[in-house]
């Protein structure tokens, strides 16, 4: 492990100041490791080194569970605040540099991250969320003509789910990209969409969430050179807007409506036929703004479920022993603690169903832990009353009581 650069040092002080509320709170320090992607633009490796430094460090705070509320400006080489404003108040007490690279127009930075908090931290981020990522909805096919680039929603619904997948951070991304999606009830005022395909969605990747895109402007704008300069090559300015709804697979219901817009240089001729999916794209100016856009959704998706309960469902049930379908991706080890509650959905006279549950005093310890399940056994006397398939298990962030009553009379 090596210490970071007295350069790097002196934007990101190894030692932070620890505020006063900080060391009069019961707190504990814990090691984060966080890779940081920054984009080379114009062979700027300074600049994408402080970009990626930045992306690491934002990421290890989300995932410890700090709601970032301003994370430090890097400028010219100094740090503009010592401290970093957390809503957890949780601060960084020592960054270490594992590795950093730059191949392929990307530069990237793995950081070590001492993150003190506090008693306030989120304890529910330790826990990942599983995530279903659909295929995006082109909503003006028409504007796909320059370039050709009609295969621009499944290109960019990869790309994003690579995102996610390589950000250490609450979320963990399940693709659901080969099914085509139609996405717009989900995107109305209206909210007409369909439950069934959000649970089946749900179902089938096994995921606590589903979020749903539109790519609702990529229209071409004015031209960039001059017509006369014949020697250079032809390039024009093109948008990019993109909206995502996060929905809860149990509940049914919007949790999170975000919409991003940018737009970039386009520098392939109206004629050429352009791939989506190749290198070229993607290190082009216009390509570049659309992965800033996926950068920060993926902050903010990651901010909105990682302080949400962890939960999942009941797939079988044997005496006082079941299976459930959360594992060691969602980070349930073997002797974590559950709570049940019985599921009991109601459905208004238009169909629409709501979910309803019924907590109940069963807890559960997990003695077998799976990547995507686990098997968990009754850990209290009386016996599980009622449980059903389908019902819910939500993962339990308290420490277990050493305190409970002994046997003999009640007085």
């Amino acid at each position: 492990m090596a210490t970071i650069p007295f350069k790097i040092q002196s934007i990101l002080s190894a030692t932070f100041l620890i505020s006063a509320f900080a060391l009069s709170s019961p707190a504990h320090a814990e090691w984060f490791e966080s890779t940081g992607y920054a984009v080379i633009d114009d062979g700027d490796i300074a600049k994408a080194r402080y970009a990626a430094i930045k992306d690491a460090v934002r990421q290890a705070l989300i995932f410890s569970g700090a709601s970032v509320s301003s994370v430090q400006t890097i400028a010219d080489g100094v740090l503009s605040q010592d401290q970093v404003k957390i809503k957890s108040h949780g601060e960084i007490q020592q960054i270490n540099l594992i590795e950093e690279r730059h191949e392929s127009g990307q530069f990237s930075v793995t950081l070590h991250l001492d993150i003190f908090a506090t008693h306030s931290q989120c304890k529910q981020s330790k826990f990942n969320k599983q995530v279903a990522v659909t295929r995006a909805q082109l909503l003006k096919p028409q504007q796909a003509r320059m370039g050709q680039i009609y295969d621009l929603p499944e290109a960019a619904s990869q790309r994003l789910y690579d995102t996610l997948n390589n950000r250490n951070m609450a979320v963990r991304p399940v693709p659901y990209l080969a099914s085509v999606v139609n996405v717009k009830p989900f995107f109305n005022q209206q909210f007409d969409y369909k439950d069934g395909l959000i649970e089946e969605i749900a179902s089938r990747s096994n995921s606590q969430f589903v979020v749903f895109s539109q790519i609702t402007d990529i229209n071409d704008g004015e031209q960039q050179n001059n017509n006369y300069a014949f020697w250079q090559k032809d390039s024009y300015k093109r948008s990019f807007k993109m909206s995502f709804a996060l929905f809860d697979a149990l509940t049914m219901e919007p949790l999170w409506q975000q919409s991003y817009a940018t737009e970039g240089i386009w520098p392939f001729k109206k004629t050429k036929l352009v791939d989506v999916n190749s290198n070229q794209f993607w290190r082009s100016d216009y390509g570049e703004k659309i992965q800033e856009v996926f950068n920060k959704m993926s902050y903010d998706m990651a901010t909105t479920v990682s302080c949400l309960p962890t939960k999942g469902k009941v797939l079988h049930v044997d005496g006082g022993r079941m299976v459930i379908n959360l594992g060691l991706i969602h980070g349930v080890q073997e002797g974590q603690l559950l709570a049940i509650a019985h599921r009991s959905d109601m459905t208004d006279g238009a169909g629409k169903r709501y979910s309803f549950g019924i907590n109940t005093i069963n807890q559960l310890r997990v003695v077998q832990a799976n990547q995507q399940s686990a098997i968990a056994e009754n850990i209290n006397k009386r016996p599980l009353s009622n449980i059903q398939l389908n019902d819910i298990v939500i993962v339990e962030t308290a420490e277990e009581s050493d305190f409970e009553f002994e046997d003999g009379p009640v007085l």
